[in-house]
């Protein structure tokens, strides 16, 4: 079988995303894995999905579902950057004219908008902070939360903004062991279904800097909603306002909490259309 598929990019942090409106394709761990290898595959952080919006019925009227794997091959909830590239992919592709979009995931629906210049808008919903929702094994929902770590307790911040995110507080972002800490926090027992481990540097009530370790990937130039994640700890720890630019490796991504919903806006990049045999 020939497969066509796009290469994407939100930010550096990268997706192959693959068209399975009018074929019928089925996702297998070890494939998405070989495809994932950047020396003998395609190369991807996370590999997207386009699906029929029946497929998952959770809203009358969704104009499409899509589904999440990491490069482990793991389906996910949610993908704060692969949304902004799957809008840019559907609409590009003549899939819909539509400018602004509902769309099913498994962490719910949302409403991606297409802007200007490249750039798209979404509405991330409202951030959970109930520990059984996150996952999270703590008794009760605090504002901040000690971590073990090699028996060195860490402060984080944990909520889900349809996936797990754990954020902590660095004095310097290039200095961070994201390399070394990261695979921990991302793996820890308390999370039992993994977590993204953000890494972040307050730099003034406007701006923050934020590295991320995603479960299942590794460090990423960039995370949507880990930006979303981290931008919300910092104002709940009151360091920041409720608008922010996060500067991630990649790039940046204006994050403002709203009453209703958090907001991210940034660019999604198509890099090139291939085909492989499967």
């Amino acid at each position: 079988m020939t497969l066509a598929f796009s290469k994407m990019h939100g930010l550096g942090n990268d997706f192959m995303v693959i068209n399975n409106l009018d074929q019928q394709w089925s996702p297998a761990t070890a494939q998405i894995v070989a495809w994932a290898d950047r020396h003998f595959g395609i190369g991807f952080d996370q590999l997207l999905v386009v699906e029929p919006a029946s497929d998952r019925g959770q809203v009358a009227g969704a104009d499409f579902s899509y589904r999440i794997f990491n490069a482990d091959g793991r389906e996910v909830e949610q993908c704060g950057n692969g949304l902004r590239c799957f809008a840019r992919y559907v609409h590009d592709q003549g899939l819909t004219d539509k400018t602004e979009l509902c769309v099913e995931t498994m962490a719910g629906i949302y409403y991606p908008q297409l802007g200007d210049q490249g750039l798209v808008t979404v509405d991330m919903g409202q951030p959970n902070f109930e520990p059984a929702k996150i996952p999270f094994n703590a008794a009760t929902e605090a504002l901040d939360y000690s971590l073990p770590i090699n028996q060195t307790p860490i402060k984080i911040a944990a909520l889900s903004l349809g996936n797990p995110h754990a954020v902590t507080l660095v004095d310097n972002i290039d200095t961070a062991p994201v390399a070394r800490v990261g695979p921990l926090i991302a793996r820890h027992a308390d999370f039992p279904q993994g977590v993204n481990a953000g890494f972040m540097q307050v730099v003034d009530r406007q701006n923050i800097k934020l590295r991320v370790f995603e479960r299942g990937v590794g460090e990423t130039l960039a995370c949507g909603s880990g930006a979303c994640a981290a931008a919300v700890a910092a104002m709940r720890w009151q360091l920041t306002d409720r608008r922010v630019t996060v500067h991630l490796s990649g790039g940046e991504l204006q994050i403002e909490w709203l009453p209703e919903q958090v907001r991210m806006s940034g660019p999604a990049t198509h890099v090139y259309h291939g085909t492989l045999d499967t």
